[in-house]
């Protein structure tokens, strides 16, 4: 950034430069110095131009400076299932993984966050204990519509729906007209719908899942279930003229009516997660309920599906679906599927899994971290989140994406040690993480609590 003739020293000192040859802008992978003011990107010049900073980090050859990525869809469970994971382990492991920002489910917290009381609870709690920014979705429950209204007012970023049975009693489903119902209440507002989309009706009749065997498990979760709820969703989207998002899609068959839908202008984003892009149902062993998740991890051909539906544009984003559980709930002893916790634990490991999938399939670097940070923070509305640019947070990652390591559960920073991708071996690493310029260090919790619409976009002149 230029300084006018006879500015003080100090006028063009940053509080940090990093500077190499490999740095993710706007406008693709570049050779520039990046100076940091007050947490915020203040200069994005060409390498050379020796920018000064109170600190100052130059990139190794083989790595990359990225935009901090954005999870809009992790279960921390605190308070209440804190064994399960809680704030201070979630956002260590968020940052171990290049996350520099999350939006947290209003379950399996106790109390779930479906009025104001439980959502200043949750905050009171996530407080001091927040190694990353946190933001936080509310929840839409039957008997809950006089309360979408003050969460939204206090600062939560959508409202989570479940079309079936959540998993947990405190949670209850919405049947499609309460969902409607309250779909009206949101376009008020312009608050998003967020639903967990799979059809009560249909599970219901499908054979059960009791054993060990993953093929009963999964044809007790069957596609028909998602494209049913989906189609579902999409009529009373378009009926009402609501914001909604598929969460966690899993179904390849639910693609073209999802592009349909938007062609007839219907109000629909999409989501998919690390499980459903990087393991297929053909590879998973009997027994092996750490992989039981909901919908569930499909088949080979479904998973290149829903590659192809990330490139068609389709689907918006990828996220972790972070649902982590106690041991003894994921059922390791008789690894029964229809016992065990539904959900993957992958917060710390998602940029890994799917840049080690992504090169393979020659999609580049700047598409993933589109996937994974800017589309997200699009999709919360975080308007200084998700890009390296001028006038955005300085949250950033130092990403080394021809390095490689093998995944040690035990080395994990979330709370229970269990996962599907211990012993994977996976390409990328990320090697620091920077929360508003601060490279963070698992010790001090700087992380910010965040709420829609605090946040204003600031630009700085980019020279």
């Amino acid at each position: 950034m230029s300084n006018p003739a006879g500015s003080h020293e100090t006028a063009d000192m940053y509080d940090l430069v990093i500077r190499g040859k490999r740095v993710l802008t706007t406008a693709g992978i570049a050779a520039r110095e990046v100076g940091v003011r007050n947490g915020v990107v203040m200069a994005l010049e060409p390498l050379g131009n020796a920018l000064r900073g109170h600190t100052e980090i130059d990139l190794a050859d083989d790595e990359t400076l990225i935009p901090g990525l954005v999870d809009s869809h992790v279960h921390v469970n605190e308070p209440g299932r804190t064994d399960w994971e809680g704030f201070a382990s979630a956002t260590r492991a968020a940052a171990a993984g290049g996350v520099t920002t999350i939006i947290d489910m209003p379950l399996n917290s106790i109390p779930a966050t479906v009025n104001v009381d439980a959502l200043e609870l949750k905050r009171s709690v996530a407080l001091d204990q927040a190694f990353v920014d946190v933001g936080f979705w509310g929840g839409a429950i039957p008997g809950n519509k006089a309360d979408l209204r003050p969460l939204h007012d206090n600062g939560v970023f959508g409202f989570k729906c479940f079309l079936l049975h959540s998993g947990v009693d405190e949670f209850p489903p919405l049947d499609p007209d309460e969902m409607e119902e309250d779909m009206r209440e949101l376009t008020n507002y312009d608050a998003l719908m967020l639903v967990h989309a799979e059809d009560s009706r249909t599970i219901d009749r499908a054979p059960t899942a009791q054993g060990d065997q993953y093929g009963k498990f999964l044809a007790s979760r069957p596609r028909g279930a998602e494209n049913l709820a989906i189609a579902e969703v999409i009529e009373r989207a378009r009926w009402t003229g609501a914001r909604a998002h598929i969460l966690h899609l899993s179904s390849s068959d639910a693609l073209p009516m999802i592009a349909s839908a938007r062609r007839d202008g219907v109000k629909l984003t999409v989501e998919t997660c690390p499980h459903y892009l990087t393991l297929m149902a053909e590879e998973i062993p009997d027994g092996a309920t750490s992989y039981k998740c909901c919908p569930p991890i499909r088949e080979a051909s479904n998973r290149e599906k829903l590659w192809q539906g990330l490139r068609d544009g389709v689907i918006d984003c990828i996220v972790s679906d972070h649902s982590p559980s106690t041991l003894d709930l994921k059922d390791l002893e008789n690894g029964d599927f229809a016992v065990a916790w539904g959900g993957v634990s992958s917060l710390q490991l998602g940029l890994s899994l799917i840049w080690t999938e992504a090169r393979h399939r020659g999609i580049t670097l700047e598409q993933v971290i589109h996937w994974m940070s800017t589309a997200p923070a699009d999709l919360v509305g975080l308007h200084k989140k998700g890009k390296l640019a001028p006038g955005y947070d300085a949250d950033f990652a130092i990403f080394a994406a021809d390095d490689a390591f093998i995944v040690d559960v035990t080395k994990l920073k979330h709370k229970n040690p269990i996962t599907p991708y211990d012993g994977r071996a996976l390409s990328g690493v990320v090697r620091r993480t920077f929360l508003r310029g601060h490279e963070l260090d698992g010790i001090t919790a700087t992380g910010k609590l965040l709420r829609r619409g605090e946040i204003t976009v600031e630009r700085a002149t980019n020279v």
